[in-house]
């Protein structure tokens, strides 16, 4: 009975230990589980800006113009829609009263030439006079340095005082002669100010281009452009259309990338065409209202198929980097900032490096510094990552992942 007694304490014994050891296994906590995270591969690719924008066709020049001189429209010879080349006759006006200007300062140089014949004969007189009383002085004074007493000392004077008296006047006579050339000269600028000022009457066309509208007709009385502009009415207004320009709003962010002679592609819907042209100039300031910079592209149109008004999509290359270092663009955190960084994953342990970028596209990203080609960059988010934590990189898929941008 004794017996059986040590037996069952010892196999209680037994049992308990082993509930007891049970127990405890099953309240240990279990092993920490290693997050699995997006990543991509460091790896070259061939990255390219392209700017979409609109923009409206605008003539290359348009003006209103203008007359010089105010007047009577004697005659106006294009209407709206006339083509015409530089030089052309648009409008003559009636302006008696600078033909009467011009007949007068032809009057006055023709006066101021017969003032020179004048001056010319006066001079010529003078210089005779001027010889006869040197010779005169010169004979008579011989004689009185050879036979002393011969001629009294008197008439040597009175000699010597015409020589002087004749070479003065030659010398009058030689500054009228300077200052009626000069008068002539005068003559003529005021007679070419005439002809000049009645050339404005005729008023002609700046650039070869097409009247847009017709401000005068027959009769009207035109103001000279240089008063008022309250009173000014222009003769017509005049567009270039054989080279349209298109102005286009660069955003601030790409501003920096603009330069001239960069290709662009126009495309137009109406006629459907697609025209190759390039940057002719830009403003080189961002306005401060609209943080865009005015960007201008030039596109011939000879055959007039473009007209104002019309709009156009224009693809605008910044760049084009072939083969660099790149990342996709949710790889880095903090971009534009002073401090970009990425989550780069090496041998199972997160490092955190402070990277620098360059050229941004719509789904990837040139990185300079901070990683290496086949660095793995954990992309997506980065909540709850922290510098040397474990995890189980699992490549990321993009859809249409394309080898550029």
């Amino acid at each position: 009975m004794a017996q059986k007694m040590r037996t069952l304490a010892i196999g209680l014994i037994t049992v308990s230990g082993a509930s007891f050891l049970t127990a405890c296994k099953s309240a240990a906590p279990p092993p920490a589980e290693v997050p699995t995270v997006p990543v991509a591969t460091v790896g070259p690719a061939t990255l390219r800006n392209d700017v979409v924008l609109s923009a409206e066709f605008q003539p290359f020049q348009d003006v209103d113009v203008m007359a010089k001189v105010a007047g009577y429209v004697r005659s106006i010879r294009v209407d709206i829609g006339s083509h015409v080349k530089t030089g052309d006759v648009l409008a003559i006006l009636e302006v008696p009263e600078i033909q009467d200007e011009l007949q007068k300062a032809k009057a006055g140089l023709a006066g101021a030439q017969a003032n020179i014949v004048t001056a010319q004969a006066g001079v010529q007189r003078a210089e005779a006079a001027a010889n006869i009383a040197h010779l005169s002085y010169q004979r008579i004074n011989e004689v009185a340095t050879k036979n002393k007493g011969l001629v009294p000392r008197q008439d040597v004077d009175v000699a010597q005082s015409r020589d002087a008296e004749a070479l003065a006047q030659l010398a009058s006579a030689k500054s009228m002669l300077q200052a009626a050339q000069e008068s002539k000269g005068a003559a003529e600028s005021e007679y070419a100010r005439a002809g000049a000022m009645l050339q404005y009457a005729t008023i002609r066309a700046p650039f070869d281009g097409i009247v847009t509208k017709r401000y005068a007709s027959t009769g009207s009385m035109i103001q000279a452009g240089i008063s008022s502009q309250t009173q000014a009415m222009p003769v017509v207004r005049l567009a270039q259309y054989n080279v349209l320009r298109l102005t286009l709003p660069v955003p601030v962010t790409d501003a920096a990338e603009v330069k001239d002679g960069q290709g662009v592609e126009v495309t137009v819907s109406n006629p459907p065409r697609s025209i190759h042209g390039k940057i002719s100039r830009f403003a080189g300031s961002v306005q401060m209202t609209t943080r865009t910079m005015d960007t201008q592209v030039d596109v011939p149109n000879a055959d007039g198929a473009l007209l104002p008004g019309m709009y156009a999509v224009v693809h605008l290359q910044l760049a084009d980097r072939p083969n660099v270092m790149s990342v996709p663009i949710d790889a880095v955190d903090g971009l534009g900032t002073a401090v970009e960084q990425a989550y780069v994953v090496r041998d199972g342990i997160v490092h955190l490096l402070q990277v620098t970028t360059g050229l941004q596209t719509a789904t990837r990203l040139e990185v300079l510094t901070g990683v290496k080609m086949g660095d793995q960059v954990i992309v997506g988010r980065h909540t709850g990552l922290s510098e040397g934590e474990k995890v189980e990189p699992r490549t990321a898929t993009y859809e249409n992942d394309p080898s550029h941008s």
